[in-house]
């Protein structure tokens, strides 16, 4: 029986390790994979969901009426890569799968669109410049037959937005010619941090229930610390995951935590409030409690982790 319950436990964590970092309701566009090229992170300004203007050239050279569409970047891959898809007014799809490949210190874009399906993706390679902004080439010659690229690039990134203009220009990069123009504005009802803490502890709460004391002990940060009742304290993934492993036999039965206040300073938050549950023991007598809670929350590549959880009970 031990050798059947070893396998499991190592299927779970196999199971665990490589999804913990895709997309999920705690975190809706993913995260980085900290095992991926530090590049990865490139894209990190881009990564959510933006409303943009679409403006490109007709066919006799003026600008034609912007267009509406989203833009949307999430990682993939359990955090090895990252995908945008862009939905236009008229409903057309189109996005692109970006892997970073170390070998050649390059993004390598693939590009696939709903009005002009192809058999071959067209592909893009290029990274991010010393001035933040991301470039990307895929050779292009001009109309009279000129050598060439057409250039990408996304610049001016900031919490606001983006913007990206597409253009020719020759191999000296001194003639340019912009055939396309995008500008990115944030959703402004993408999930602050306020309400994404507020999911967190959702999360935790049922992690905790369902016994899932992998996914809880990820809540925190690598450095998170407990201050248990009457216990010294405890640092570090495999101390809180030796403190939150749920005895055989005890099951809990509900778990639910309240904020009381959720007040956030740049890239630091202090949460506090009541928590209370229920737990099932091994003589199947059920046992309520309840308490008070500090939390310190540090925001972790555009997640928010726990970095420091204290607690205690109180009584009626």
């Amino acid at each position: 029986m031990k050798p059947i319950l070893s396998l499991l436990l190592l299927v779970s964590f196999l199971s665990f390790s490589q999804s913990q970092y895709t997309v999920s309701d705690t975190n809706p566009y993913g995260l980085p994979n900290p095992e991926a090229p530090e590049q990865i992170k490139d894209f990190e300004g881009l990564i959510g969901k933006c409303n943009c203007k679409s403006v490109s050239r007709n066919q006799d050279q003026t600008w034609a009426d912007p267009v509406d569409m989203t833009w949307e970047w999430k990682y993939i891959m359990n955090g090895m890569a990252v995908q945008d898809e862009t939905i236009k007014a008229d409903g057309k799809h189109s996005g692109s799968i970006r892997q970073f490949i170390a070998d050649s210190s390059k993004w390598y874009v693939h590009y696939y669109s709903s009005g002009a399906p192809s058999t071959t993706l067209p592909t893009w390679e290029g990274g991010k410049k010393e001035n933040g902004n991301i470039v990307l080439y895929r050779d292009q010659k001009a109309p009279n037959g000129a050598e060439g690229w057409f250039r990408l690039t996304f610049y001016d990134i900031d919490d606001t937005g983006y913007k990206w203009v597409g253009e020719w220009t020759d191999k000296t990069e001194k003639v340019t010619f912009p055939t396309w123009k995008i500008d990115c504005k944030r959703e402004r009802n993408t999930v602050s941090g306020v309400d994404m803490i507020k999911k967190n502890t959702i999360a935790f709460s049922k992690a905790y229930m369902d016994g899932d004391i992998d996914a809880l002990v990820n809540m925190y940060t690598e450095d998170g610390k407990i201050f248990p009742n009457n216990r010294k304290i405890m640092s570090g993934k495999t101390d809180l995951k030796s403190y939150w492993e749920i005895p055989e036999g005890v099951t809990i039965l509900h778990h639910k935590v309240t904020p009381t206040e959720i007040t956030i300073v740049n890239d630091t938050a202090y949460d506090y409030g009541y928590y209370e549950g229920k737990t099932l023991t091994k003589d199947k007598k059920e046992v309520p409690w309840k308490g008070k809670y500090l939390i310190v929350w540090k925001k972790i590549d555009s997640n928010w982790k726990i970095f420091l959880d204290i607690w205690n009970n109180v009584t009626e």
